[in-house]
C-alpha cells in the first residue's frame, strides 16, 4: 500500500501512539513518538467527569522517524520513546496522552494517543457498569498512514497515531455532526455543506464527525460520572483476549457508533446476557460488520481485517470453507448471525436518519408510542410525543427494526426469521437505507456507496426494484429486546441511533431514559425504585438533573 503525505499523516510536526489499547493498574503503556522537534512534552489524563492530569513529563528528546510504507494496515513500528508508568491505585477509565513539541509551528506542535486502563479483575462489579469502547469502529475510520476501512483498505492497524480531532478537539455545538440538529425558521444541511466547511477549515479528516472518542463515548462517561454512575472502560480487543472482563457486572453498555465486532467479542456479550445480566446499546449502526483481530507485524491482536462489502469475493477465509468467519455483513447468508437475533433491529432495516436523501427533514427524535413503559418514567413524556428533537438525538446513524401495528395501534416487530419473539417498541422513527447518489458530501467513504443495493443482494437475494423496495425504509427504534428464552436469561436495550448521547446535557428527558436504563440494572447504585419513590409523581422533564435529585434524597430523608 501507498503512504501519502497528506494532511492527515502528519499534519502536525509531532506524532504519537501508545504500544497497548489498555492495560491494567500497575502496569505500563510505551508512548511511540516521532518529530523532528528537539524537545517535548508529555501530560495523561483520565477523562471521565473531569480531566484529571495523573502523569507527565517535560522536556522529553525528540526522535524522528518516517511513517513506513503500510503503516496504515500494518503499523508504524516506531521504537518506544518512554514508558508511562500506570500506578497501582488508577482507576480504570479512558486516559488522553497529549504531547507538545517545542519549536513547532503555531498550530502544529500539539498530538494525542490513548489508552484505557480496565479494571482490575476479581473486584466487587456491584452497582457498576462496564463500558466496551469502540476501539474498532475508531480504527476503522482512522485514515492516519494512508487507507482506512473506507478509502480502500480491508487491514488496518491499532499501532498507529489516530487522526487529528478523533481524540480532542474545540467543542462545538452543532456544526460537526453528520445529522446537524436544526432551530426554528432553519433548513436541514442534508449535504453536510455546514460539516465540510467546518472540517476543512480545521484540516481534519472527513471521518473525524463518525467515530471516536471525544464525538461520542466521552460525552456518555462524562454525563455518567457527573451524575454519580461508576462507570469502568474495556476496549473490545479486550473481550478477544479474556472474556472475563465482563464477569460480575449486572450491565454492559455500549455508546455512540458501535459498529465493528469480531465473533469473540459477540460470544462474551451473548454469554453475559445468557447468565443473567443486561446490555445496553445506546448506539446507531450496531453490530453492522464482522471483523477479525489477528496478529501483525507489532504484535498480537494489533491488526483488524475487514473487507467488508467485497468480503464474499475477497476475504481467504470463504475461499477456505470458513464462510462464517468472513468480514462482511453478520447478516449476510455466508455468516449467518444476523444482528437482530440479539438486538432486535438492524440497519439493514433502517441505516440512516437525517442524513443526505434519507429522512432529511425528519424530527431527528424518537415518537413514543407505549408511555407507559419504565424507561420513560418521570420524563412525562405521553403517546405521540418527540423524545429528543431539540438535539436531534436519530441520526446520522441509526438501528431499525420491521414495524406493524397490533390491534391497539401499537408497534411491534413484524415477523422476520431469527428476530427475539419478545421486542417491546417504545418508541420509534423513520429511517431509511441510501442507494447510490443518494448520500451527502459530507461522507468519508470513497468506495462504499450504495448500501441500499448492497443489502438488498447480500441480505434479500437480488437488486430488483421490488426487493430494494423492502429494503430502503426502515424505523430506529428504542425497545426492550429478549433475545434469549434461557431461565434467568437477561435484558438488551436498544437505543438505536448514533447521537443519542448529543442530548444527555441539554435534554432532561433523554437524561432520565438513559438514567432509567442505568437505574434499573445497577441496583445498590441509583436504585430505579429508590428514583421512582424520590420522584414520586413529579415531572422531570424540566428539572431532572443530578443536583435536584441529591435535595430529594435530603429531603425524603
Amino acid at each position: 500500500m501507498t503512504n501519502p503525505v497528506d494532511p492527515v499523516t502528519f499534519h502536525d510536526e509531532i506524532e504519537a501512539y501508545c504500544g497497548a489499547q489498555s492495560c491494567l493498574p500497575g502496569e505500563e503503556v510505551t508512548l511511540h513518538v516521532s518529530t523532528r522537534c528537539e524537545t517535548f512534552d508529555v501530560v495523561v489524563e483520565r477523562w471521565g467527569a473531569t480531566r484529571e492530569a495523573v502523569w507527565s513529563s517535560d522536556g522529553v528528546p525528540g526522535r524522528y522517524t518516517p511513517a513506513p510504507p503500510g503503516a496504515d494496515a500494518e503499523g508504524c513500528r516506531w521504537p518506544p520513546t518512554l514508558a508511562i508508568p500506570v500506578g497501582e491505585g488508577w482507576p480504570s477509565g479512558f486516559h488522553l496522552v497529549t504531547v507538545r513539541a517545542y519549536g513547532a509551528a503555531e498550530g502544529c506542535d500539539t498530538a494525542h494517543a490513548w489508552f484505557a486502563v480496565r479494571p482490575t479483575p476479581g473486584g466487587d462489579r456491584t452497582g457498576r457498569a462496564l463500558l466496551v469502547l469502540a476501539t474498532n469502529t475508531w480504527n476503522a475510520y482512522n485514515p492516519w498512514g494512508g487507507a482506512s476501512l473506507y478509502t480502500g483498505g480491508d487491514q488496518v492497524s491499532f499501532r498507529r497515531p489516530v487522526a487529528r480531532g478523533l481524540l480532542d478537539r474545540p467543542a462545538l455545538e452543532r456544526d460537526d455532526r453528520k445529522a446537524r440538529p436544526v432551530r426554528w425558521d432553519e433548513e436541514p444541511d442534508p449535504d453536510g455543506e455546514i460539516y465540510q466547511a467546518w472540517r476543512l477549515a480545521n484540516d481534519y479528516p472527513g471521518s473525524v464527525g463518525s467515530s471516536g472518542w471525544f464525538m461520542f463515548e466521552r460525552r456518555f462517561v462524562a454525563w455518567a460520572e457527573a451524575d454519580g454512575y461508576a462507570v469502568d472502560v474495556a476496549v473490545q480487543a479486550d473481550l478477544d483476549v479474556d472474556p472475563s472482563v465482563l464477569d460480575g457486572y449486572p450491565l454492559v453498555l455500549g455508546v455512540g457508533h458501535d459498529e465493528y465486532w469480531t465473533a469473540a467479542e459477540r460470544d462474551a456479550v451473548e454469554a453475559h446476557v445468557r447468565r443473567g445480566g443486561a446490555y445496553a446499546s445506546f448506539s446507531g449502526n450496531t453490530m453492522f460488520w464482522q471483523v477479525r483481530l489477528e496478529a501483525g507485524a507489532t504484535g498480537p491482536h494489533d491488526t483488524m481485517i475487514g473487507h467488508k462489502y467485497s468480503a464474499h469475493e475477497t476475504d481467504p477465509v470463504v475461499a477456505e470453507g470458513r464462510p462464517e468467519a468472513m468480514s462482511g455483513l453478520w447478516s449476510d447468508p455466508l455468516v449467518g448471525r444476523p444482528e437482530w437475533t440479539f438486538l432486535g433491529g438492524a440497519s439493514a432495516f433502517g441505516l440512516y436518519h437525517r442524513f443526505g436523501a434519507a429522512v432529511a427533514r425528519g424530527a431527528g427524535a424518537f415518537t413514543v408510542y407505549r408511555d407507559d413503559h419504565w424507561m420513560l418514567t418521570g420524563t412525562g413524556l405521553r403517546y405521540g410525543d418527540l423524545l429528543g428533537a431539540r438535539d436531534g438525538v436519530v441520526g446520522y446513524e441509526t438501528l431499525g427494526c420491521r414495524l406493524q401495528f397490533d390491534e391497539y395501534q401499537l408497534p411491534v416487530a413484524a415477523p422476520w426469521p431469527g428476530m427475539p419473539e419478545e421486542v417491546e417498541i417504545v418508541a420509534f422513527s423513520p429511517s431509511s437505507n441510501l442507494g447510490m447518489g443518494e448520500y451527502p458530501s459530507s461522507i468519508s467513504a470513497l468506495n462504499d456507496q450504495g448500501d441500499l443495493e448492497f443489502i438488498a443482494e447480500r441480505v434479500g437475494g437480488g437488486t430488483d426494484d421490488d426487493t430494494l423496495r423492502r429494503f430502503r425504509h426502515g424505523s430506529a427504534i428504542l425497545a426492550l429486546v429478549r433475545p434469549f428464552t434461557d431461565p434467568g436469561a437477561g435484558d438488551v436495550v436498544t437505543v438505536g441511533t448514533t447521537d443519542w448521547v448529543f442530548g444527555l446535557d441539554t435534554d432532561p428527558a433523554v437524561a432520565r431514559v438513559t438514567a432509567n436504563v442505568l437505574d434499573r440494572y445497577l441496583a445498590g447504585n441509583h436504585g430505579h425504585a429508590e428514583r421512582e419513590d424520590l420522584a414520586g409523581n413529579k415531572d422531570l422533564t424540566a428539572t431532572d438533573d443530578h443536583a435536584e435529585r441529591e435535595d430529594l434524597a435530603e429531603n425524603e430523608a
